[in-house]
């Protein structure tokens, strides 16, 4: 009779799916613990996936609002400064006149009318950091204002005919289903500005240069344009507080934005990053687990009869 291992075939393969076992959650763990993900797959990720995608979904929208908004409030903080820059400009206008008929002297009066034209010329056909023009709406690939001097101002039927803006301002999507408009027509702003400079400037080429002393024709004029100025500078500030109205609108839906990104990033996270202490504990688990497996599989393919026959005396 031959002397043979004691039957371990059904133990050694338990013990060998064991093995695989423990082999497979190693490396499982092992991924987690180097990428810091639950999984590298939708396999892994299991039946949390479609919340995962939404949420990703969900972040991936209130990042790109992110981005447009912050753009937009940066144009909306040029733009007041600028329509501050302009209300000054109306307000210099006012005084111009209105320092005329006080020392009965237009002397000055076109060399500011002048300066004042060109400095809002430049302000309503400013660009954005695309090279588009702040000011022109829908038309904004050309300058709302069409004229260049102050001569052809003048030449015009009415201020109004300057302005080739378009008719629908600018406006970002902050959220879903909410939009802000933050675009300023230059027309809205600058007409009735360009119209007292118009007026002036057509009285002082047609009906007698403002060189000195006022007439009475003059001082008559002037004093009328000083009502017209104020109203122009009254319009820009109403505009300027509105334009302050929308940065305050958008600056809070920035807040809501950034509210809404780390809630998304962190139920993402929730979703498919590991806890990282748990996972180097199961690591440890793993390792231990397929180490005693492989172990007692060894000592197993060991075992023999003789390791139970009685040791004969001699």
């Amino acid at each position: 009779m031959t002397i043979d291992r004691v039957a371990s075939n059904a133990q050694t393969q338990v013990f060998l799916s064991q093995i695989m076992k423990a082999s497979n959650a190693l490396t499982q763990s092992q991924a987690q613990v180097s990428s810091g993900k639950v999984a590298n797959d939708y396999a892994g990720i299991g039946d949390k996936t479609a919340m995962l995608e939404a949420a990703r979904a969900a972040s991936g929208r209130v990042e790109g609002y992110k981005t447009a908004t912050q753009v937009t409030l940066n144009q909306v903080n040029m733009q007041d400064t600028q329509l501050s820059s302009l209300s000054d400009l109306a307000g210099q206008m006012r005084k111009a006149v209105t320092d005329a008929v006080a020392n009965n002297d237009g002397s000055t009066l076109m060399t500011q009318v002048q300066s004042i034209f060109d400095q809002a010329l430049q302000i309503l056909n400013s660009k954005d950091a695309n090279g588009n023009f702040m000011y022109g709406g829908d038309k904004d690939n050309t300058p709302p204002v069409s004229v260049s001097s102050l001569s052809d101002l003048i030449a015009l039927p009415s201020a109004s005919a300057a302005f080739a803006n378009g008719t629908i301002a600018h406006s970002v999507r902050t959220g879903d289903g909410e939009q802000v408009s933050y675009g300023v027509l230059a027309s809205d702003i600058g007409t009735q500005l360009m119209q007292v400079i118009k007026d002036v400037a057509t009285f002082n080429s047609t009906s007698g240069a403002f060189s000195g002393s006022l007439s009475q024709t003059q001082a008559d004029f002037l004093s009328t344009s000083i009502g017209s100025a104020t109203t122009a500078a009254t319009t820009v500030n109403n505009a300027a507080a509105a334009n302050g109205f929308v940065y305050n609108r958008l600056k809070d839906a920035t807040d809501q934005q950034n509210s809404l990104s780390t809630l998304y990033t962190g139920f993402v996270s929730d979703l498919e990053d590991v806890d990282m202490g748990q996972a180097v504990t199961r690591l440890n688990q793993n390792q231990v687990a397929l180490q005693a497996a492989l172990q007692v599989t060894s000592q197993l393919s060991q075992i023999s009869l003789l390791n139970y026959l009685p040791v004969g005396k001699a």
